[in-house]
């Protein structure tokens, strides 16, 4: 599967927000790099994927109690 960066909504609003989610989001199979600037009003979370899906990247999101919306990039 090709390398793919994806960007997703997301209601992650601050620093403790974001240390909710990294443990499983340093951990998924298939994520090479991540991050969230919360700084911007829609809270984007930028993925860089080698082989994880959009879907996967949502549910772990989901998981943690947060939500996250992909964006088409």
């Amino acid at each position: 599967m090709e390398n793919r960066e994806f960007q997703f909504k997301t209601n992650l609003n601050c620093g403790g927000c974001v240390s909710k989610v990294k443990a499983d989001l340093d951990g998924a199979d298939g994520i090479c790099e991540w991050n969230v600037d919360t700084a911007n009003n829609d809270k984007i979370l930028t993925v860089k994927s080698e082989g994880i899906t959009e879907d996967e990247i949502v549910a772990i999101v989901k998981k943690k109690g947060f939500k996250a919306e992909p964006l088409m990039v």
